[in-house]
């Protein structure tokens, strides 16, 4: 009887130690209910790691693999996610009996997550491994508000001015510019030469034509301008327009330049101007 009671007494003394001791009175504490007050967000996050580890068991696994076992380079990724940036751990492999070279992890970013550093470039041994980190930030941004805003424009007469070269000079340039802009003559003047006249003033360009091959009545005019702007950039134009017997002035403008802005914002020019507007 004895050893029976004894036996009996020890089996309720290992029952109790496996029951909670908590009463039911006691206490329930919820995290998210808890004072944040001293602690700092890493601590925060230990935290909740840790409740994790009591509830599951084992830290979450969060190794992602990036590279086929069969690839030369093996690579695979810890990810560690804080509230507004992403830290990967990134394990790099060199599984060949040759030393890479210039070996340089890339990562694409998609959304509002941006790299912080730019990738480098390494050397790894032949079955040797680099720990290689990389830190991606996210916005915290909730709301973007876009403001279109209205088109700039540039008048091409603010930054050009009147310039002389010799003919020989301007052969050459206009023979090695690329960009030329060729406007039709389209206007209301009916002389050439007050049409002449009315495109240097709207260009304001400088005629290197000489007077003296100007003048007569041949129904016939071909002139050159030249300009520099303040960046030192040359403007070529020659004009070329000749008078029927309906008394229309018909022909064309070309206007050459090295860069494509100044052939265009000319053509332009002349376009709004040739009609003998002001």
């Amino acid at each position: 009887m004895l050893s029976d009671k004894q036996l009996r007494e020890t089996e309720e003394i290992k029952a109790k130690a496996q029951i909670s001791h908590s009463q039911p009175d006691d206490l329930i504490d919820f995290y998210h209910l808890k004072s944040r007050k001293g602690m700092s967000q890493l601590e925060l996050e230990d935290q909740v790691q840790d409740d994790l580890k009591r509830a599951t068991g084992e830290f979450l696994n969060r190794i992602i693999q990036l590279t086929g076992f069969s690839d030369p380079v093996y690579a695979e990724a810890y990810v560690t996610v804080h509230q507004y940036d992403i830290v990967l751990d990134v394990t790099v492999i060199n599984r060949t009996k040759e030393t890479l070279q210039n070996l340089c992890l890339e990562l694409a970013t998609m959304g509002d997550l941006k790299l912080v550093e730019r990738p480098q470039n390494y050397t790894l041994a032949p079955q040797s491994s680099k720990q290689i980190k990389a830190n991606i930030k996210t916005s915290n941004v909730l709301e973007r508000t876009v403001i279109v805003l209205n088109d700039i424009h540039i008048d091409i007469m603010d930054y050009i001015s009147p310039a002389a070269c010799s003919d020989a000079a301007f052969r050459t340039m206009w023979a090695e510019f690329e960009w030329e802009n060729k406007v039709a003559v389209n206007t209301t003047i009916t002389d050439e030469k007050e049409f002449l006249d009315h495109i240097i003033k709207s260009t304001n360009m400088k005629c290197l034509t000489a007077p003296s091959a100007l003048e007569g009545e041949c129904g016939f005019l071909a002139a050159n301008l030249y300009a520099k702007s303040v960046f030192g950039e040359d403007a070529l134009l020659n004009i070329s327009v000749e008078k029927p017997a309906d008394g229309k002035l018909n022909g064309y403008i070309r206007i050459r330049s090295k860069t494509q802005g100044i052939a265009l914002s000319l053509g332009d020019k002349i376009t709004l101007k040739q009609k003998g507007g002001s």
